[in-house]
């Protein structure tokens, strides 16, 4: 049968994570998490539902993409297919022409897994490596040290304060303790710890969300930040290794991240972690 592509609605959501649950995978290129998913369910499961694309052939679904703002699509798809010839086609078919309803017209950009067909179709359409990225991943086989800063695991009942330091740590961000209770209505949140960092003086300084795929799968961060009061202490490093022995306790055999390669302070600070720099990825990007 033919490859078709759709939106999943509200319903289909946990059928697309399941998806991302069971591909990933220790040695397999960067690729889209349940935790992405998770993350980007702070918008509501309407919202969430709307940004997924599926493509299926036989019922199976071979790709999941998530439009993580109007111009970028994260896809990835099941590990046998990565190299599938018809959908690899199917899918650069689909993120060319807006019509699709994939990707509008205009400057877009896709990231999709560097060993991907997708990767070797679109350059012959115009399409051009974008952004640098580097992802970062710790081993937990061997335990994780716990940080020298008192950690506290979120609930419903003290969100308000991680939602606080997510705003102290990123200009711009509107994240309310509303927005936390609606992402912990999604599939995603069983797998996940959110965690808030305190100084000596009781001060909330940093803030995470570790995201597990299951016992013996990759787990990811997503988001961490400092508070930018409180910046320059060691709080990231000691957040981050909070969050790697929070994924180990969840199962996880490693924690991952990805950041912008321009973003030197964030690369530094997962080094400093003992999380381990990978090759960098780019995003293919087409220009207006």
């Amino acid at each position: 049968m033919a490859i078709t592509v759709e939106k999943p609605g509200p319903d289909g959501l946990n059928e697309a994570v399941e998806a991302l649950r069971e591909w990933q995978s220790e040695g397999v290129a960067w690729q889209l998490h349940p935790g992405d998913l998770g993350w980007f369910w702070r918008s509501g499961a309407e919202a969430t539902a709307a940004a997924i694309r599926i493509w299926r052939r036989d019922g199976r679904i071979l790709a999941v993409g998530l439009l993580d703002g109007a111009d970028l699509l994260r896809v990835t798809t099941a590990p046998d297919a990565r190299r599938d010839e018809e959908l690899a086609r199917r899918m650069a078919e689909d993120v060319i022409a807006p019509e699709r309803g994939v990707l509008p017209p205009g400057e877009v950009a896709v990231e999709a897994p560097m060993d991907a067909l997708l990767q070797d179709l679109l350059p012959g359409h115009g399409w051009h490596a974008g952004e640098p990225w580097t992802p970062l991943s710790l081993d937990l086989a061997e335990p994780v040290k716990a940080p020298d800063l008192r950690i506290e695991t979120i609930g419903p009942d003290n969100c308000h304060v991680w939602a606080d330091v997510m705003r102290g740590a990123f200009d711009g961000s509107t994240f309310t303790p509303e927005k936390w209770r609606v992402m912990a209505a999604g599939a995603p949140y069983a797998d996940s710890r959110y965690l808030v960092g305190y100084d000596e003086r009781g001060d909330a300084v940093a803030a995470v969300a570790a995201w597990s795929a299951g016992a013996g799968k990759p787990g990811i961060l997503e988001p961490m930040g400092v508070h930018r009061d409180h910046r320059g202490h060691g709080y990231g490093k000691a957040i981050t290794v909070a969050a790697a022995a929070a994924l180990q306790e969840l199962g996880s055999s490693s924690a991952g991240v990805n950041t912008p390669s321009s973003n030197v302070a964030a690369v530094a600070t997962y080094e400093s972690g003992g999380f381990r720099r990978l090759p960098e990825v780019r995003d293919l990007a087409r220009d207006a």
